[in-house]
């Protein structure tokens, strides 16, 4: 029996523009792949030149440090760039990708064959195919390191950060892949793998089916689909343990390329936010170019555009690609403009956490907010309002933690919870924080400092 966790903590930010549930394919001409995407990667050592071709699941660069960890071709096409900056650093390889995708042969198995499959079988596959890119550990959220044997594997099975994409809709009819995928993760852990839901929403027959797995129910607003925040109240890190995390679209990902002999990265990507026409799904790849979802298809041309969630994605521009673990590609108006003493005057019209000024906006829970980039404020020092602990549903001091970190503190670091927690964690504390820190890179910064220590 899994356990119920009801969480008191947390904010939801319901913003305008979710994706409807429709479908359009387009074929993108160009697709990327990003070193910049994946954290512990040291180094990445190409293997392919400019005027090559490649078919899906080549390889195009590896971990110079542990060369099994193999970055692979989402599609088959043609190199047409290696973009590199600083210090010859690799930033991206670009992919003009063919009409008709071609694949990489690998072994297919069937149900039975899966039930007797080695562990070391089954991770050369994930590993030379790049399906492995997938599998992130914790603590420090970087990519799996293969010689390392989790204590427990967690699959979160909802979403629940604004505009986020719905897998009752994108993982629709993927049962036998998700269950294939979750034989093969079983080979990896000696312990259960966490399959968590919310309570209060509708489960997938993907999720509702699935056997082999600990199904734990969780109640709250954001971050309670965070897969950090699940394993605190699950199966908690300590100094030397060591989880994987990896979300649906992975394990589907995992169940086709052993079902089907292929590294399918296909996927349906959400289009969404207030300032989007018409927002919906597109049928794609990994490391889509979005130049032709948003071609005829904003309100206005001011705008932010993010892979990703608004909270934790990261900036693009309007033929930029989707990041590799992305879902959604968010649209919201560009908050570069002064409005003069506009948190003073009472409206129901802006979001905030805190009932001060006026703001009217808890009195409309339900109600979609379209909101900037606007940050209304410089960074300053850090005021001690207790706010982030009124949004981190996790048994850890925030503000204590982040200045630690700043302290270069490495023991009060660990002591007060740095192993439990990656940027999406306690990015609602960088959305409430009054003092506009900066709060998820400082994270980093520390996950960094005692990584290499």
């Amino acid at each position: 029996m899994g356990k119920f966790i009801r969480l008191k903590k947390g904010f939801d930010i319901n913003l305008a523009g979710k994706a409807t549930p429709k479908t359009s394919s387009i074929e993108p001409e160009t697709f990327v792949i990003k070193p910049t995407d994946f954290y512990g990667i040291y180094m990445p050592k190409v293997v392919v030149k400019e005027g090559d071709t490649v078919k899906a699941g080549s390889p195009l660069f590896h971990d110079k440090k542990n060369e099994k960890i193999v970055f692979t071709a989402p599609v088959s096409g043609e190199i047409v760039e290696i973009n590199r900056g600083e210090k010859r650093k690799l930033l991206e390889v670009k992919i003009l990708a063919d009409k008709t995708v071609e694949y990489v042969p690998f072994a297919k198995y069937s149900v039975s064959d899966i039930a007797n499959l080695s562990r070391e079988k089954a991770q050369e596959q994930l590993l030379t195919s790049g399906a492995w890119l997938n599998l992130v550990q914790r603590p420090f959220g970087i990519v799996a390191d293969p010689a390392e044997t989790p204590k427990s594997i967690f699959i979160s099975a909802f979403d629940s950060a604004p505009l986020a994409a719905d897998y009752n809709y994108t993982l629709k009819g993927q049962e036998q892949a998700f269950q294939i995928g979750l034989d093969v993760l079983k080979k990896f852990t000696t312990g259960p793998i966490h399959l968590n839901v919310h309570a209060e929403r509708e489960i997938s027959p993907v999720f509702a089916q699935a056997k082999g797995v600990e199904v734990n129910k969780f109640s709250g607003k954001h971050p309670s689909g965070c897969v950090g925040v699940q394993i605190h109240h699950i199966d908690p890190i300590n100094k030397g343990d060591v989880v994987w995390t990896i979300n649906p679209t992975g394990v589907v990902q995992i169940g086709k390329l052993f079902l089907n002999g292929v590294y399918d990265t296909s996927r349906l990507i959400a289009l969404a936010g207030s300032e989007v026409k018409d927002p919906q799904y597109y049928k794609t790849y990994t490391g889509s170019s979005i130049k032709k979802m948003l071609q005829d298809n904003l309100k206005q041309d001011h705008v932010r555009v993010v892979s990703g969630n608004v909270l934790t994605g990261t900036k693009i521009p309007k033929d930029g690609y989707v990041g590799f673990y992305d879902q959604v590609v968010s649209i919201i108006p560009e908050g570069d403009d002064y409005e003069f003493l506009g948190w003073i005057n009472p409206t129901a019209s802006k979001l905030s956490f805190h009932r001060a000024f006026g703001l009217l906006s808890f009195l409309v829970p339900k109600k979609e907010f379209v909101l900037d980039s606007n940050t209304h404020g410089e960074p300053r020092a850090f005021v001690q309002t207790g706010v982030f602990e009124g949004v981190t549903p996790m048994d850890i001091l925030p503000t204590y933690l982040l200045k630690a970190i700043i302290a270069e503190d490495f023991d009060e670091m660990e002591e007060l919870g740095i192993y439990e927690v990656i940027e999406e964690d306690l990015a609602l504390c960088e959305f409430v924080d009054v003092s506009k820190h900066n709060v998820q890179q400082i994270l980093r910064e520390g996950i960094d400092l005692i990584q290499n220590s």
